[in-house]
């Protein structure tokens, strides 16, 4: 018999993360987003980027990898451009300073693109582009992470998992959201797994020596497989040539995983920001996507009850989860628990 996984209300789980972020000396106002973004992931069903890292965050602030005093400057800017040193900051407030930045740029210009160096891991792509639907616009937004793929063709871990992600408005409706790591699965998928003790699906890994293997362990000590072979590399260069190279951050497989505590991350991120209203004209762009997306559901699906827009699944995820809670392995709530006591935070009670 399956062990029922305790619930939590989304606002338990801010309040946790944030009082446990706050007592490891983390900027209220930091904590604040750092937590909204870790739930917002676990709202979307993505657990592999939610509160699950709360604890590789915390250790990394104990290893004093994590500069909690970054001010984060804007090193140089044009009216249309910026480029944002985040000083081994936290990677959710440089994104969202970065994004904003964009948006700003965006509302006067019709576009704005900034670029953020020297950062960390920053959670879910999605939390950034939707910042852009909020207001009506557009965004892209991409980030590099640790070497977790060979390229096509090669023999060794160089490219990161390096999602893409892209939002657009739609008039009446939740934006279209794509979140996609160009490996087939992102790597948290795997430590999620580990941690769950599960296996994971043929296809998502390779172990040490180039085997297929359904062991998340063994996929963790190998590679992951890039989406699409040759694309997906292609693609996972192209997303860390203009986010960590072009913002001068590092260069293509310097990046340290958000497990790696041996040094700072060098993370770097790009966010482009778009109105409309300088283009099409806002109101007539989001009718035509709302058009676009009956168009899509009005196709007869070839599997499942219908077909699906990028993010609509997650969207329908948050909505249940809003209404219902998040569900935790219990596993994992021990972890979290640990370091409330380290802290001196109530504890999860399930």
């Amino acid at each position: 018999m399956t062990q029922e996984k305790p619930v939590f209300t989304p606002d338990r789980l801010h309040h946790f993360c944030a009082a446990v972020l706050r007592g490891a000396k983390v900027d209220p106002e930091q904590a604040e987003i750092i937590a909204d973004c870790m739930v917002y992931a676990d709202l979307r069903g993505i657990g592999s980027h939610g509160v699950i890292r709360l604890e590789a965050c915390v250790q990394r602030i104990e290893h004093g990898i994590i500069n909690l005093t970054a001010t984060m400057p804007v090193l140089q800017e044009t009216p249309a451009t910026a480029l944002i040193d985040a000083q081994n900051g936290f990677g959710q407030v440089a994104g969202v300073k970065g994004m904003d930045l964009a948006l700003r740029k965006a509302e006067n210009l019709g576009v704005g693109l900034v670029l953020v160096k020297n950062s960390n891991h920053f959670g879910i792509s999605a939390y950034y582009a939707r910042r852009a639907t909020d207001r009506n616009m557009a965004a892209i937004v991409f980030t590099n992470a640790g070497p977790a793929m060979k390229p096509f063709g090669g023999s060794e871990a160089l490219l990161g998992t390096n999602p893409f992600a892209s939002a657009v408005p739609v008039m009446n409706g939740a934006p279209m959201v794509l979140d996609m790591a160009t490996s087939e699965v992102a790597r948290g998928k795997l430590r999620k797994a580990l941690a769950n003790g599960e296996s994971i699906p043929p296809g998502w890994a390779v172990d040490k020596d180039g085997n297929p293997t359904t062991d998340p362990k063994a996929g963790l000590e190998g590679t992951l497989c890039p989406v699409g072979g040759a694309k997906g590399s292609g693609l996972s260069l192209m997303i860390d040539l203009f986010s960590g190279v072009l913002s001068g951050s590092c260069l293509t497989g310097d990046v340290k995983g958000v497990t790696d505590m041996s040094g700072t991350a060098r993370v770097g991120h790009m966010f482009l920001a778009v109105n409309p209203a300088m283009f099409s004209g806002t109101e007539a762009f989001l009718a035509d996507t709302a058009a676009v997306a009956e168009r899509i559901h009005g196709q007869r699906a070839a599997f499942g009850p219908k077909v699906f827009l990028p993010g609509e699944i997650e969207k329908e995820n948050e909505v249940e989860n809003r209404e219902h809670g998040v569900a935790l392995a219990a596993s994992l709530v021990e972890k979290l628990n640990r370091c409330a006591v380290t802290y001196g935070v109530p504890p999860l009670v399930f």
